[in-house]
């Protein structure tokens, strides 16, 4: 082909594609004169003034279609847009068929761009950048989402395919045309807004807002934007309506955190916690203002004195108050686990703010496990044991809820009045998973006793046979000493009765078992007695020990006075006092008169038996009259108890440290036993360096003659 057969085969291929592009038709001719002449030119080293050609003619009627862009007005200008855009698309796709030979061999050993690329950068720089539409585009664009933003109806589909135009010519294209000044002026709109709200809104209201606006922003890059902005206009929204105003939204008057905590907003706490969640800091400052509100309610209760005179009511409270932030936790914090540590952090702190904690502890245990959980299911029961148990885990001092749940056991057992043997069982199961077998063996040990001394009771019956069968019914709990919290009391003076029956026991138990020692607990003993009163009203009267033996003295007096009675009974004063209170002075239980009358027992008081007592009931229980929390007195001698149990755990760990370390200084020693001691109790710091004194003292350590604060273990 010569040099001007082929400039004529260009001329003659060029001006139908140029009809091709202005109008956006299908060529005139058939398609394959226009690929076989095109294959011609390349092939014959014309492909550059091909190329050259496509330009020039591509660029002159893309100004022609900028023109007639320019011209529309109002809704039109996008419309026409993108009906240009699309009409150019399917000519560059026509074109780029016919060009396949020169887009696979010319361009490519040229490094030109591809034809399609080049149909797409001209489109760029002559339409979309043109002086007169690329300003008049972009805030068409952001009318338009200010538009929608304000609540006016508009073409989505539209917006969609000018969005895909601005993508289709490049990513950078959408991001400085469109996306960079969407999210600027984004950021103006919902700075302003925001304000607005938090001006007029209550918490609650302003965050639903927030979500709404943030579901606007996602709902509309799905509709019309690309993907990619998704997170850069979500960050908008959460900055300055979220971010910006956190701390007034969560201490907002009446609506704050605290408000929606106290009033059970698991809603509003549920979209706080989301909306907050999305943001930098966010939890962090939800954790902190619920822990300072949870820590502030909490001292608040272990510091009342009215709700500490029930210490049943007081334990309920915490759990109901762990049992509410429990359920915020779950319903609306997402179960969080920061939150629920928070939570645990916070109730370890103020129930150890209260010194008496574990024996209120032990005090609710006791009567749920005495009559709180009769007809209860096994399951409910279950439930309330593991609220008890994880009040347990917050005790630092855990030994001290040992020794209350010690003897409020020991009563429950020996008094016949727990409600439920397999309770009894499981929370000492509990007890020992969390605790080790050290802390429950005693607690087993006293549920062992209580089994062995039923069949030592069959079989002294057996023994004796009709020798004791007209006299009084005698029931002897023998238990193990160390195992109970008994303490040495001296032995009331029994009657004739009971003393008899006690020897014969005394006489079998010793006879059947060698090397053992048996001293009564009258302290802590219950008996029947059935007694007949005026008009021959009869009457079963289930009282203690000490109350059996002040009634049995009217059997041959109908009074006695109060000096009479303790000498005849030696009974300890303050137990006299409480018992002859329980059956003198309580109205409905007043098998005894008290003259003078006064709701106190006094050393001059005399007592008559009250033949005129009437009840409706034939069995009567007559409790004695005692506090249910324990009195000062009682509470320093538990303490004391407790202080001198933990001597020998500290000394024990101190010698076990050094065992294995050998050398050790006093930092170090007092650290790594207070890591051993924290799952019983923390130990004082003074107290564990007083037990190293006195394991100095006794030789099994020694000071390092050089360095005063360095340990040595002396094997």
């Amino acid at each position: 082909m010569a040099p001007m057969d082929c400039l004529a085969y260009s001329k003659a291929l060029l001006k139908p594609l140029a009809f091709s592009f202005a109008s956006g038709s299908s060529l005139p001719t058939c398609d394959t004169w226009y690929f076989r002449n095109a294959y011609n030119m390349v092939l014959h080293k014309f492909g550059e003034k091909l190329y050259s050609g496509l330009v020039s003619t591509m660029t002159l009627h893309l100004k022609e279609i900028s023109k007639s862009i320019e011209v529309a007005q109002g809704a039109s200008f996008l419309e026409e847009l993108n009906r240009k855009w699309a009409d150019h698309n399917k000519a560059l796709q026509m074109i780029r068929d016919i060009l396949m030979y020169m887009d696979r061999t010319f361009i490519p050993s040229t490094h030109k761009t591809p034809v399609h690329d080049l149909g797409l950068n001209l489109w760029r720089d002559n339409v979309i950048h043109s002086s007169k539409i690329q300003a008049r585009l972009r805030g068409t664009l952001l009318e338009l989402v200010r538009g929608e933003r304000t609540g006016e109806i508009i073409n989505r589909g539209l917006m969609r395919n000018i969005m895909k135009m601005l993508m289709d010519l490049g990513s950078l294209v959408y991001q400085e045309d469109f996306e960079k000044p969407f999210i600027e002026v984004s950021a103006d709109f919902y700075r302003v807004e925001s304000q607005q709200f938090i001006e007029c809104c209550d918490c609650g209201d302003y965050l639903k807002k927030a979500e709404k606006r943030l579901n606007e922003e996602i709902e509309r890059v799905s509709h019309y934007l690309d993907a990619t902005s998704e997170a850069k206009i979500t960050k908008v929204v959460e900055k300055e309506m979220i971010e910006n105003h956190m701390s007034r939204l969560v201490h907002m008057e009446n609506s704050g955190l605290v408000n929606m905590i106290m009033d059970d907003k698991y809603d509003d706490l549920g979209r706080m916690y989301s909306l907050f969640h999305r943001v930098s800091n966010g939890l962090s400052i939800l954790r902190d203002v619920m822990t300072s509100h949870i820590r502030e309610i909490g001292k608040q209760l272990v510091t009342d004195t009215e709700r500490l005179k029930d210490p049943v009511g007081f334990v309920q409270q915490l759990l109901d108050e762990r049992d509410k932030h429990d359920k915020i936790i779950s319903f609306a914090f997402n179960n969080d686990k920061t939150f629920q540590n928070a939570l645990n952090s916070s109730f370890e702190y103020f129930i150890n703010l209260n010194p008496r904690s574990p024996e209120y502890i032990s005090l609710f245990v006791d009567d749920k496990l005495r009559k709180g959980l009769k007809g209860v299911s096994e399951e409910d029961v279950e439930i309330v044991l593991d609220k008890v148990m994880m009040l347990f885990r917050y005790l630092q001092e855990k030994d001290v809820f040992e020794k209350y749940y010690k003897q409020h056991l020991a009563k429950r057992l020996l008094s016949g009045k727990t409600a439920s043997d397999d309770a009894e069982r499981s929370l000492i199961v509990k007890l020992k998973t969390e605790c080790g077998y050290q802390f429950t063996s005693k607690l087993e040990g006293m549920f062992t006793d209580m089994k062995t001394s039923q069949d030592t009771m069959q079989g002294f019956y057996a023994a004796m046979g009709p020798e004791i069968a007209d006299g009084p019914m005698l029931t002897i709990q023998v238990l193990t000493t160390g195992s109970w919290p008994t303490q040495l009391s001296a032995p009331c003076n029994l009657p004739s009765e009971i003393l008899g029956l006690c020897d014969k026991f005394r006489t079998y138990y010793l006879g059947t078992h060698t090397g053992r020692r048996l001293s009564w607990q009258t302290n802590m003993g219950t008996a029947d007695l059935k007694a007949t009163f005026g008009k021959g009203q009869k009457h079963e009267l289930n009282v203690s020990t000490y109350q059996m033996c002040i009634l049995m003295l009217f059997n041959n007096a109908d009074m006695h006075g109060y000096r009479e009675i303790e000498q005849a009974m030696e009974i300890p004063a303050s137990d006299l006092k409480r018992c002859l209170q329980s059956l003198a002075c309580v109205k409905g239980k007043n098998v005894l008169r008290k003259e003078p009358m006064s709701k106190d027992i006094s050393e001059d008081d005399s007592f008559f038996f009250n033949d005129k007592f009437t009840s409706k009931l034939y069995k009567i229980k007559i409790g004695t009259v005692v506090a249910q929390k324990e009195s000062e007195p009682e509470k320093q001698e538990t303490r004391h108890r407790v202080e001198e149990d933990r001597k020998p755990q500290i000394e024990a760990a101190i010698v076990r440290i050094m065992k294995s370390r050998r050398v050790l200084d006093h930092n170090n020693i007092v650290a790594e036993v207070t890591k051993q001691m924290q799952s019983r109790f923390l130990p004082n710091p003074v107290v564990i360096k007083k037990r190293i004194e006195s394991l100095i003292e006794r030789e099994f350590l020694e000071r390092d003659k050089v360095d005063r604060k360095l340990y040595r273990y002396l094997a």
